[in-house]
Order: structure tokens, then C-alpha cells, then sequence
């Protein structure tokens, strides 16, 4: 196979399909083929994403003139990759989808979670869940990779060390979000006036990208609520968990070390000085890392788990980006070793 291949993006207008044709024109085995957009044909990729103006003359097709590729990337809105799997799977070698439509295996699962059927049932069980740290082995040499859910993607990171070894009784995991989550078509929760200083509870229960951390880690009894907070990008949760017996913080200490020391992307933050002691998402921005940090109640035996991510990376591109390096057996971390920017 030949060192660099040709990669196509379909819907990359949006918040993650401009993260990932940023990614994609640095990738070192990567050729940004073509970007479509029904509503910017024509059109430079820099109009659109100003951050890439001087850096590519790639110009918006119509998703009708999409050419085979050796890897396509689906930018969609919910429920449109499906309609169309057929078609995509036959323009490319390989496919990753970055919305929801693939992340589920289960067909009930999906009408339970998301209200309706799936229009390609068939092609539940073809795609591999995108997050590498939980099916890197699964991810190599796959053909279909889905999307992650951004918030399902920080509380497993953060759950799944106590999870892997049978430790949690129950856990409630609270999460703060950034507006980027809400996309880039405007609406009344993202308008500026509403938005700013605003620390609003949108989905204090049965947020769908629950059913993703209950596909992963298995079942347990776990509560997630979902707040909006004053960040373009961004997630922080905080996941109290209630151990099924009293661990001590050196066995803490052990259980995250071997679920993350060879993970090429995982940080464990958890220092006794500075203002950075724990993550934070501030810093994380533009990256593909995930910060996971925890600290332990002895007096209650309750195990306080935080994680931080970048939405729009770790979240979404930056994960389909690394799914994509472990398909085609590429190094793990080809273009995605920005390290962000302090202070922004």
C-alpha cells in the first residue's frame, strides 16, 4: 500500500468536518481529495474555515460528484449517513462516521435511545466503536468506524479504569459543555445574548450518550446531566462514583496507571500544587488528548473521576482521525501532535 492516501470529507462545512480538514492537510500518508457541502458548492474551504485561508485552494463539490477515495469521512447531521451507506461504502475503501448513526450496535437500543428506526439496520454490527482507547484491537484493519458521542467519550474515559476491573457499584456523572457541542447552525440555546454567563442545565437526565457508556463498560447503575457553561469548546465531567468495595488511593493509583500508561494520548492529572492540579478543558483545546484525574473521599469511600476533552478533537475529529491511522496501520499519533496553547 502506498505511504499516503486519498481522504474525502462529506458535509465539511461544520464545526468537525473544518477540525478534520485541518488535521487531514498536515496528515503525513494523507491527500485531501474533495469536500462537499450542499450549500457552499463552489466555494473556497477557506471562506468557510478562515483558520486554513493560505493553507489549502480546496474548493466545496456537490455530495453528487463525490469520486472513489481510499478513505471517506461522513460529517452529517443525524440520520443522513445512514439513508446513504450503500453509496458511501461503495466510493471508498474505508469509512468513518463522525455522527451517531453507527455508534450503537443494537438495533433496540438505537429506537430506545433515539426515538425512531434505523434506516440501515444491517450495518449496525459492520462499524467499529470509534473510541481507539477502548477497541484499538477491533480498530486495526477495520473497514467501518463510527463517531463518538463527545460527552459518552469523556465519561467512559473517565469510568473505565474502575469499569474494566468490576468497581463500580454506581456513578453520576455530571458534565459541562461548550456551545460548539450545539453545532454551527445557529439557534435560540447558542445566541450570544442567551449564552453568555450562562450556566444552564439542558439535559439533567437520559442524555442518549448514555447508551454508549453502557455498550462499552457494561451495566451498572449510572446517571449522567448534561450543563451548558460559558465555553466555545470543551467538556469537563466530574463522575462520583460509589466502588462496589473501599480501594485506597494507591490502589487508584495502580488501576489508572495500567488502564492508561501505554495510551499515546491519555494524561492522568493529579498534582499537589499549582492551579492545573486537575483537568481542565481550557488547555486541552485544538488537541486530541484526554486529561483524567481523580481524587478519593476516604471518609465515604466515594472516588470523585474527572476527565477532560477538546469537543470538537477528542470528541469527534481528533478520534476519527486516530481510527483512521489504526486502519490502515499508520503511526497512532500521525497528525495529532498539536499540544495547544496556554494562556488562550
Amino acid at each position: 500500500m502506498s505511504d499516503r492516501i486519498r481522504a474525502s470529507i462529506v458535509g465539511g462545512s461544520g464545526y468537525a468536518g473544518g477540525e478534520l480538514l485541518r488535521l487531514l492537510l498536515d496528515h503525513p500518508n494523507v491527500e485531501v481529495a474533495q469536500v462537499t457541502s450542499r450549500r457552499q458548492v463552489g466555494v473556497f474551504v477557506h471562506s468557510v474555515h478562515p483558520n486554513l485561508r493560505g493553507r489549502t485552494k480546496v474548493q466545496f463539490v456537490s455530495p453528487d460528484q463525490l469520486e472513489r477515495c481510499d478513505v471517506l469521512f461522513l460529517c452529517l447531521p443525524h440520520g443522513e449517513a445512514s439513508k446513504s451507506i450503500e453509496r458511501y461504502a461503495a466510493l471508498a475503501g474505508r469509512v468513518v462516521d463522525l455522527s451517531a448513526d453507527f455508534r450503537l450496535r443494537d438495533r433496540d437500543a438505537y429506537r430506545r435511545w433515539y426515538g425512531e428506526e434505523h434506516a440501515a439496520p444491517a450495518w449496525l454490527d459492520r462499524f467499529v466503536y470509534g473510541l481507539p482507547e477502548l477497541e484499538r484491537t477491533r480498530l486495526k484493519g477495520a473497514r467501518f468506524a463510527s463517531g463518538v458521542g463527545c460527552n459518552a467519550t469523556a465519561v467512559n474515559m473517565a469510568l473505565y479504569p474502575l469499569a474494566r476491573k468490576g468497581f463500580i457499584r454506581a456513578a453520576i456523572a455530571d458534565l459541562k459543555v461548550g456551545s460548539s457541542e450545539a453545532g454551527a447552525e445557529p439557534g435560540a440555546t447558542s445566541h450570544h445574548p442567551e449564552r453568555s454567563g450562562s450556566v444552564r442545565s439542558f439535559a439533567p437526565a437520559g442524555h442518549r450518550h448514555q447508551a454508549e457508556v453502557r455498550q462499552e463498560l457494561g451495566e451498572f447503575e449510572l446517571h449522567m446531566s448534561v450543563t451548558s457553561v460559558e465555553l466555545v469548546r470543551g467538556v469537563l465531567c466530574t463522575a462520583h462514583v460509589f466502588p462496589t468495595q473501599k480501594l485506597a488511593e494507591k490502589e487508584l493509583w495502580a488501576l489508572f496507571r495500567e488502564a492508561y500508561r501505554d495510551e499515546p494520548f491519555v494524561r492522568l492529572v493529579k498534582d499537589k500544587t499549582g492551579i492545573h492540579r486537575y483537568p481542565e478543558p481550557k488547555i486541552l483545546a485544538g488537541t486530541n488528548w484526554v486529561d483524567v484525574g481523580f481524587e478519593l473521599d476516604e471518609s465515604t469511600g466515594r472516588v470523585v473521576v474527572m476527565s477532560a476533552i477538546d469537543n470538537l478533537m477528542k470528541g469527534a475529529a481528533g478520534s476519527a482521525v486516530q481510527c483512521m491511522n489504526l486502519m490502515f496501520g499508520f503511526d497512532e499519533r500521525a497528525g495529532l501532535s498539536f499540544p495547544g496553547l496556554h494562556p488562550i
